[in-house]
């Protein structure tokens, strides 16, 4: 694929060797298929990869290994980062930093999505869809260190969980158990940003176990919002009051 794409600005280059190489990578450690088909697609303005392969599908497979009864439960742990079904190998940030560097990404497996973006459909296997600017400005160390700080010795310390990811059906996030499955693992972070994006409401049993509950009994772990409507964000205050 370097030829390809080797003439690219320096920082562009970058992105798409981290980019390509975690996502092939996963692909031959996770997948347990026997093909894989790489795609690209350059023009003037921009290139997109994908990266197809024929194994278990992605989701499912985390579904299994975590007992989620739901598969849409596997694109948010996913996006939460530093998830991973084998930890001895991997440390699971490949696609979370991954997303976080290019302009479109996405996940497409079994008939779901990770952000609904892919214009490819793959109801077998797994097939990832990035795209990139060519003149985008971005480059892998200023993303890193927007979610490692020095003052963590540079660790992955901070994520942001999209939480629209956490319905099941529309205007649906209204119970604490809903809460305690948007919470998972996050205490693996010392700085959580909730990403209210697109999401219409939440109920008060919601709110008060993330912003009331949960924030009094992990002092260590800063949780914040962001892209909250009026309802949303009051609700979020009410709890944060109580």
């Amino acid at each position: 694929m370097l030829p390809k794409i080797s003439d690219l600005p320096d920082n562009a280059l970058g992105i798409w060797r981290y980019c390509f190489t975690e996502m092939c990578n996963n692909a031959v450690d996770h997948s347990s298929g026997t093909r894989i088909t790489v795609q690209l697609k350059r023009t003037a303005v921009s290139v997109e990869i994908a990266i197809i392969d024929n194994g278990v599908g992605i989701f499912k497979k985390i579904q299994r290994a975590m007992k989620f009864s739901d598969e849409r439960y596997s694109a948010l742990e996913l996006a939460k980062g530093k998830f991973t079904t084998d930890p001895a190998h991997h440390t699971g940030e490949g696609i979370f930093f991954t997303s976080k560097m290019l302009d479109a990404f996405d996940i497409s497996s079994g008939g779901l999505y990770f952000t609904s973006v892919s214009p490819l459909k793959n109801a077998k296997g797994t097939a990832v869809w990035m795209k990139l600017k060519n003149t985008s400005a971005r480059s892998r160390r200023a993303v890193f260190d927007a979610y490692a700080s020095p003052e963590n010795d540079y660790a992955f310390s901070k994520t942001v969980v999209p939480v629209k990811m956490a319905e099941q059906s529309p205007n649906d996030l209204i119970s604490r158990s809903q809460a305690k499955r948007l919470l998972l693992h996050i205490d693996r972070f010392r700085t959580v940003v909730l990403d209210f994006q697109r999401v219409n409401q939440i109920g008060q049993s919601f709110a008060d176990e993330i912003f009331r509950v949960f924030a009094r009994s992990h002092a260590g772990i800063d949780v914040q919002f962001t892209n909250a409507n009026k309802q949303v964000h009051n609700m979020i205050r009410r709890a944060q009051n109580a």
